[in-house]
């Protein structure tokens, strides 16, 4: 079995089942394996990277957000809370959940440096 395949922890179509078995919807699609091929990029190319797990909505699935050391960050759909712990151990990186620890301030100083221009 594949980093995939341990990771999906799910079969094929847009919903997720719970806890009880039954199938949870959102507005959102469910996560995909570029998803996740990307989360794994973003470990493999930039230093001190920490992740922060956001929670499933009705509109989102559960989604984690990768911030690097200088703040450089991604946000990608994951198939839920466990599922970020697991590729957090799979990738040796720390996850914390956003709704607790919120997010680091490098995140927002990285945003600041790097927004587009406005144009007047």
């Amino acid at each position: 079995m594949g980093l995939f395949d341990r990771l999906r922890g799910r079969g094929r179509g847009g919903s997720v089942r719970g806890g009880d078995g039954s199938r949870r919807g959102t507005l959102d699609r469910g996560s995909h394996k570029g998803d996740l091929s990307h989360l794994e990029q973003f470990v493999a190319t930039r230093r001190g990277v920490e992740g922060y797990v956001e929670p499933r909505t009705a509109v989102t699935e559960t989604t984690i957000v990768l911030v690097a050391a200088d703040g450089e960050w991604t946000r990608r759909r994951i198939d839920g809370p466990e599922i970020a712990r697991r590729l957090s151990r799979d990738l040796a990186i720390p996850v914390y959940d956003a709704q607790v620890t919120g997010y680091p301030q490098r995140m927002r100083d990285w945003d600041k440096n790097h927004r587009p221009p406005t144009t007047r």
